[in-house]
This record gives C-alpha cells, sequence and structure tokens, in this order.
C-alpha cells in the first residue's frame, strides 16, 4: 500500500468539498445567518486537503489505492462535513451520524426539531445528499485533469453494482457524462417543482434529496407537510427516474428512446415496482379502510420512497398492519437499479440470483445440461454469479451482526430489523422507534457508530469497505 499516493488524493477530496462549502455560506448570508459554521468549516476543511498536497507523488496509483482511497474519501467527506453540524451544537458522534447519511444517501436522521435548524444548515444536510447520490469520487473523476488508470481504478471501486457500466473510453468522460445527466434531471424537478406552488428554497433542497434518492427534508412530516397530492406524485416519479440506471439515462437520451425498456433490469424494476404498489394498496384498502384513491397514492408513494432508498413518507407506515409493513420491509432489501442513486442490494443482483437458481433447479433435473444465465441476451460469466453469490452473504451476515447488537444494547427487535437494514441500504427510516416520523436519536452511542459503519458499507457495496479490514489488503 503506497499511502501518499492515498494521503494526496484525499487532500483533493478535501479541498474540493472545502470549495463546495461556499454554496450554503452564500445560502446562509443570504437568509441573514451566522456565517460561523460554514467560514470555520471551510477553513479546516481546505487547510487539511492543502497540507495532505504536500503528500504529492508521481507514482501510479494501483487497484489497493484506489479501494482504500475510495473508502477513507466517503469517511473523511462525512467526519469533515459534520464540522457545520457540530457547530450549530450538534454532538460530534450525532453530527457524524447526519453527515455520514447524508453523505451515503441513506436519510437517517437524529434529528428531532429538524425545522429549529438555520436554512443553511439544512441547506448542507441537503446538498451532501445530491453530492453523495452520483458519487463524491465521480465528481473528482470528472474534474480532476490527468488521472488515467486511476481514474479506472476509482470508478470501478465505487461503482454501484456487480460491473462497472462505463459509456466513454474514458472514464473521466463517463463521469462528465453521468454528472451533466444527473444536474439536468434535478434542474427539470425543481422547475416542476416551481410550477407546482413549491418555494424555490424547499424545491431545491428537495430536488437533492429526491435525485441522490436520499429523503432528508426541510420538515419533520417529510413530504406529508406538503399534503398535496400532486407534490407527492412529481416526486414519486423523479424517485423512480433516480432508482433507473443513469447510463441508461443517457443512451434513452441521447441513443435510443427505448433503450430503458431494452434493458432487463429497468423491466424487472418497473414489474416489481408496479407489483408491490398493487399488494400494498390492496392491503391498506383491505385493512386499513383508506379509500380508493389514497390507497393508491400512498402505496405508489411508499414503494417508489422504499425500494429506491429515498426513504421520504407522506403518511406515518408504523400504524398500518402488519401485512402492508411486510410488503415494505421486502422491497428495503431488493433496492434501486445498479448504476442508480439508489440503495439496497439493488434490482440486477437479485435478478441474475433469480435467473442463477432457475438455472441450478433445470440442472438436478437434467444433470448433464448446460444452462447459461442470462442478462440483455448476453451469457453472464461465472465469475460475476460467483461475486453476487458472495455479495449477498456478506451483506445479510453484516446486516445480522448489526441487528444483533443493536438487540444487546436493548432496542426492540423490530427497531434493531429495521435500523439495520434501513442503514445498510441506505434506505432512511425504519418501523417502531426509527420510524418515519421518529429519528435515531434514542440509539444508543454504540448503537450509532455500528449504523454510521453500516451506511459507509451499504454506500460502497461491502466490498470496498470490507477490504480495509482484512490483513491481506494491507500487506505488500
Amino acid at each position: 500500500m503506497n499511502f501518499r499516493v492515498v494521503l494526496y488524493a484525499l487532500g483533493g477530496v478535501l479541498r474540493l468539498l472545502g470549495l463546495i462549502m461556499v454554496v450554503p455560506l452564500g445560502v446562509a448570508y443570504y437568509y441573514g445567518e451566522s456565517l460561523t459554521p460554514f467560514l470555520v468549516s471551510i477553513l479546516i476543511t481546505t487547510l487539511t486537503g492543502f497540507l495532505l498536497l504536500t503528500y504529492k507523488t508521481e507514482e501510479e496509483w494501483m487497484r489497493k489505492e484506489g479501494f482504500a482511497i475510495v473508502a477513507l474519501s466517503w469517511l473523511a467527506a462525512a467526519v469533515f462535513g459534520a464540522i457545520p453540524f457540530m457547530l450549530d451544537g450538534i454532538s460530534p458522534l450525532n453530527a457524524i451520524f447526519e453527515s455520514m447519511s447524508g453523505f451515503t444517501t441513506t436519510g437517517s436522521t437524529i434529528l428531532t426539531d429538524i425545522e429549529n435548524h438555520p436554512k443553511g444548515i439544512l441547506f448542507w444536510r441537503g446538498m451532501i445528499q445530491w453530492l453523495g447520490g452520483m458519487g463524491i469520487i465521480v465528481l473528482f473523476i470528472a474534474i480532476l485533469p490527468k488521472l488515467g488508470v486511476a481514474g479506472r481504478q476509482l470508478f470501478r471501486a465505487e461503482a454501484p453494482g456487480p460491473t462497472e457500466d462505463k459509456l466513454k473510453p474514458r472514464v473521466k468522460e463517463t463521469a462528465r457524462i453521468l454528472w451533466v445527466v444527473y444536474f439536468a434531471i434535478s434542474l427539470l424537478q425543481v422547475i416542476v417543482l416551481l410550477l407546482a406552488g413549491v418555494s424555490l428554497y424547499d424545491s431545491v433542497n428537495h430536488t437533492f434529496t429526491t435525485m441522490a434518492c436520499g429523503g432528508f427534508s426541510n420538515y419533520a412530516l417529510s413530504v406529508e407537510a406538503f399534503n398535496s397530492p400532486l407534490i407527492e406524485f412529481i416526486i414519486t416519479f423523479f424517485m423512480f427516474i433516480a432508482g433507473a440506471n443513469f447510463a441508461l439515462h443517457y443512451r434513452a437520451i441521447y441513443i435510443d428512446k427505448k433503450f430503458l425498456f431494452k434493458d432487463d433490469e429497468f423491466r424487472f424494476y418497473t414489474v416489481l415496482v408496479l407489483s408491490a404498489t398493487a399488494i400494498l394498496a390492496i392491503l391498506l384498502w383491505r385493512d386499513m379502510g383508506t379509500g380508493f384513491f389514497n390507497s393508491f397514492r400512498f402505496a405508489i408513494f411508499q414503494i417508489v420512497s422504499i425500494m429506491t432508498s429515498t426513504g421520504f413518507a407522506t403518511t406515518d407506515f408504523n400504524l398500518w398492519s402488519d401485512s402492508a409493513k411486510m410488503v415494505l420491509i421486502v422491497v428495503m432489501f431488493i433496492g434501486g437499479c445498479a448504476g442508480s442513486t439508489g440503495g439496497g442490494m439493488k434490482v440486477v443482483r437479485v435478478l441474475i440470483l433469480l435467473r442463477h437458481s432457475r438455472a441450478e433447479l433445470f440442472k438436478a433435473i437434467h444433470p448433464r445440461a448446460i444452462k447459461a444465465v442470462k442478462f440483455n441476451n448476453k451469457n453472464v460469466p461465472d465469475e460475476i454469479v460467483n461475486s453476487i453469490v458472495s455479495f449477498v452473504v456478506i451483506y445479510l451476515l453484516v446486516f445480522l451482526l448489526s441487528t444483533l447488537i443493536l438487540s444487546v444494547l436493548g432496542m426492540d427487535i423490530i427497531t434493531s430489523f429495521t435500523a439495520s437494514i434501513a442503514t445498510l441500504g441506505n434506505i432512511g427510516p425504519g418501523l417502531n422507534v426509527v420510524g418515519p416520523m421518529g429519528s435515531f436519536a434514542p440509539i444508543p452511542p454504540l448503537g450509532k457508530l455500528v449504523l454510521i459503519a453500516n451506511m459507509w458499507i451499504g454506500r460502497l457495496e461491502v466490498y470496498t469497505v470490507i477490504l480495509l479490514f482484512t490483513p491481506e489488503f494491507w500487506s505488500k
């Protein structure tokens, strides 16, 4: 491991983060709020970044360094991004929890008095989700010149899904394209929300957290605060878009409009959303006595919100029947598409595992037959299938371990179970204590550390973080 390479790269990320903090500083100035939290944060973050840049080296970044840079960059971003929250009066542990939740687009919050915080702080809270949605490393690659091989190593380490999806031969061009598409769709959502009567501040903030599949809202009641079916349907549409592969959006816009529906994963994603919505709507109508329109309205919003790991809420689903809650728990484990801003295990992994299981059943009946697993009419290599199986096993082990720890710390089993999957899947709210109208504030300090680790591990697709804790990773 070449530590000079890692420290130098971290310096570049922190310098970029310090520059970005100028934006919420401007918001705080506009609303006449204290500038101290952001001025101090900019100074500390930028100065640290420049100090780390003294480790400049011309040595090439290899695979190990790529994984270390990605994992430690997200951790550093969460720690330094927490400084404005600390200077706003939030305890260090809670501030890091909130910041990690923001950058990893989880949306789990420890704030119990959201509306009482300054607009500049809430803007920063939403903005870090937007940055984390497409990825701070992808942004780093997009704007930093001459990364070369290093860019490929970083992109591979951060790419969500079983394989990287490059749009251009050069990774830097791919990163720029993804950010342009991300920005363009975000701008479109801001305009549509403004036309629906939402204020500019709320439109920008909720766009930040919708497109990132993040879920932070300026209001304790989340999207329910708007009390508008129109706004809910607008946000539902953009959550659905954000939960799909952004590389497909680019291809659909510039190459073939039908590209989305030619993709196996997107078709399966659409079927899952519609099926789960239908089931949940029927359960709400049957068990809760909700009218037909409201049953559909609540069902489609919550299914898209939870499955894409956004975590917005339009109602307190803690009060729903057990069968309705179970539908939400199932989609928590699935998540969005590979290459999206959504969390979870990803639709493509679920689809390939199902096809792999079907192939294994076929082989049990016909032992001599060769039954390939196909995706988009191409054979899926055995190493990809094996990596998916390995990913799911590790993912479930991390989930079970964190659930056990929370239970030992005194949390009830439903809270422990859903808090663990909500943070590991970067979803946001869970059930019981950590329900949509509650917060993670009551979780014990050790439990919060576990959940911070869950968010970090989940956002970086498990392997990138887990590798840091293996002896082989640090050996020469």
